[in-house]
């Protein structure tokens, strides 16, 4: 799960756990208080029945009756009984309701002045009254539609309230979440392009100084250091590899007029080629990490229109002049444009790199060429017969100083592969290896234009 959708999850959450916790206290609150106000309710209705049976002498109860079913603040199926000392009935409203009561309610009045309880959708109030020494017990029974339909619909619009605030709340979370983290895409977005080639590149840095612009300085501040460190590890490389070709190219030269005065005298000189052969070797390691060391500061220099033909002619003639024997099959398919933009020394290395690698590992010492291109790229597919690569041997392919089981017997320092790669990297470009059967090695180079 990103980021994005994990922030905007736990914030949704916690707002729409929030809201259903407010939604639940207000829902209970309220039933409390119209409980308490239905209670209230039967409390005055109870004491003022009483006191107008006892306390007023000029209503009996068949009065009390009349004024109890006209009365305007009369409640649903409301009953009133009312007891006297000796827990007789003395008054009963003439409503058909229905009351539960047992003497144990009585006595439990007398002890505790008053109750309320719940007889499924019928609320039970008692109260106990004393006047000149005479106890009376009421109890009064009703329901409360009003106050229920109230509650009802309280909890409708507590339900509605809450679908569409976690609908609205979860949909501004994401965009605001998702709006609040641009700044972290665009880093991103900037950080993926960096690499070894552009070590300069530098995240834009605003004056909010937040913690993305914090961020954003520490690690421009980071990419300096390793800039910085990356080019003294290129300068020594480079300086290293320079220093080391002077005396090798001495002792070069010393071991070929040695081959050439014992050849004169007719002694042997399997040992002086031999040693003469590895002496070549290490110059070619040592160039080749010399033109490692100078790709970075060599592909924005000398940048021209290149046609990929031409680049492939050249480096056909400079391997003919090594190889003299190897043979090369161009094909040119549907093509847009031959022209690649980049510096052609360095390309012309890397076909040359390719065309060597495609002659020693070839068993008839051929090799295929065939360029395709529209608007967006172009592609170049170098093949050749030979013993193909393990998979596992394809996946090290163009690290240095690979070589596969093929090359045992061929000479090499495989680090070509790892040149020809560096190369196109600068120039946009990809490589990748691939083998149809067991006797072919496929190159496919891709150039986007």
């Amino acid at each position: 799960m990103s980021l994005r959708n994990k922030i905007s999850l736990i914030i949704s959450l916690l707002f729409t756990i929030i809201f259903g916790i407010s939604a639940s206290v207000i829902y209970f609150l309220f039933d409390d208080f119209r409980t308490e106000e239905f209670e209230s309710r039967l409390n005055e209705k109870a004491m003022s029945s009483i006191k107008l049976l006892v306390e007023v002498e000029q209503i009996d109860r068949q009065l009390l009756k009349i004024i109890d079913q006209n009365d305007i603040n009369k409640l649903y199926e409301e009953k009133t009984l009312i007891f006297d000392q000796d827990y007789n009935l003395i008054y009963s409203s003439l409503d058909d309701t229905e009351v539960k009561w047992t003497l144990d309610d009585l006595k439990f009045l007398k002890k505790n002045k008053s109750f309320f309880k719940r007889d499924k959708e019928q609320e039970i109030y008692g109260v106990f009254y004393d006047t000149n020494n005479k106890d009376f017990y009421a109890l009064v029974s009703a329901k409360d539609n009003y106050g229920k339909r109230k509650l009802e619909y309280l909890l409708v619009i507590l339900i509605i309230t809450y679908i569409i605030f976690t609908i609205v709340c979860w949909v501004i979370t994401y965009f605001l979440v998702a709006r609040l983290l641009t700044p972290i895409h665009v880093f991103l977005n900037k950080i993926k392009g960096i690499n070894e080639n552009n070590l300069d590149t530098r995240i834009a840095v605003k004056d909010q100084k937040d913690e993305i612009d914090l961020l954003a300085n520490e690690f421009n501040q980071m990419l300096e250091r390793i800039d910085v460190s990356y080019k003294k590890q290129k300068e020594f490389t480079a300086n290293a590899s320079h220093e080391f070709r002077t005396p090798i190219a001495r002792i070069s030269v010393q071991l070929e007029n040695k081959i050439i005065a014992a050849k004169l005298e007719g002694t042997t000189t399997k040992f002086y080629e031999s040693l003469l052969e590895e002496i070549n070797q290490l110059s070619e390691l040592i160039s080749s990490l010399l033109l490692l060391s100078k790709l970075d500061l060599e592909t924005n220099k000398y940048l021209e229109e290149c046609r990929v033909d031409e680049l492939i002619f050249e480096a056909l003639e400079n391997i003919n002049k090594i190889y003299p024997d190897f043979k090369l099959d161009l094909d040119i398919l549907n093509v847009e444009t031959l022209d690649v933009r980049g510096n052609k020394s360095l390309l012309i290395i890397a076909f040359n790199n390719l065309f060597k690698n495609a002659y020693l590992y070839s068993e008839n010492k051929q090799a295929s060429v065939k360029i395709e291109s529209n608007e967006k790229e172009l592609k170049v597919w170098i093949s050749n017969n030979g013993p193909s690569l393990s998979d596992e041997e394809q996946s090290t392919l163009f690290q240095p100083f690979m070589r596969g089981q093929n090359a045992k017997s061929k000479s090499g320092l495989g680090i070509g592969l790892r040149i020809v790669q560096r190369i196109l990297i600068q120039h946009n470009a990809s490589i990748f290896y691939f083998s149809n059967t067991q006797t072919s090695n496929n190159f496919l180079l891709t150039f986007e234009l």
